[in-house]
C-alpha cells in the first residue's frame, strides 16, 4: 500500500467546504462539477489528503452505492490542538474536549454533513 484518502459522501459539498476550508484550514485542489454543483473535490493540508463527492455525483456513478454509503468517523492527529480547538469553536460537538488514556487531547466536532471527526494532539516525547 502506498497511501489511503478518505472520500467522505456529503449532500452538498458546498456546505461543507467552509469547516474544511475556512476552519479545519484544507486547501482546493481538484474540484470537478456535477451540473449546476460540485460533485467532487480533492482538499489537501500538507501531506494530508481528504476527498469529498457528492450523493448525486455518487448515484449517477454508481447508483448502487449512493444510498448504502453512510456516516464516517475521523480521527486526525495535529502538531497543535489550540489551533483547531479556535478555529472549530460553535461547531456541533460529539464529545467535551478530553484526555484519554491513550495520551491524546481530543476535540470531537461533526461536519456539516453530520461526519465524526476528532482531532489528537499527542503529548511530545
Amino acid at each position: 500500500m502506498k497511501k489511503l484518502t478518505p472520500v467522505l459522501v456529503v449532500d452538498s459539498i458546498e456546505e461543507c467546504l467552509p469547516f474544511w476550508v475556512g476552519k479545519v484550514g484544507f486547501t482546493k485542489g481538484v474540484e470537478v462539477p456535477h451540473g449546476d454543483k460540485l460533485g467532487f473535490v480533492i482538499l489537501n493540508h500538507g501531506p494530508v489528503e481528504l476527498m469529498l463527492q457528492s450523493r448525486a455525483s455518487v448515484l449517477a456513478d454508481v447508483p448502487t452505492l449512493a444510498h448504502e454509503i453512510g456516516k464516517a468517523a475521523l480521527f486526525i492527529e495535529v502538531e497543535d490542538l489550540a489551533p483547531f480547538r479556535k478555529a472549530l469553536y460553535g461547531a456541533p460537538k460529539t464529545f467535551e474536549e478530553r484526555s484519554t488514556f491513550y495520551g491524546a487531547r481530543e476535540i470531537g466536532v461533526r461536519d456539516p454533513d453530520g461526519h465524526c471527526v476528532t482531532f489528537a494532539q499527542f503529548a511530545k516525547q
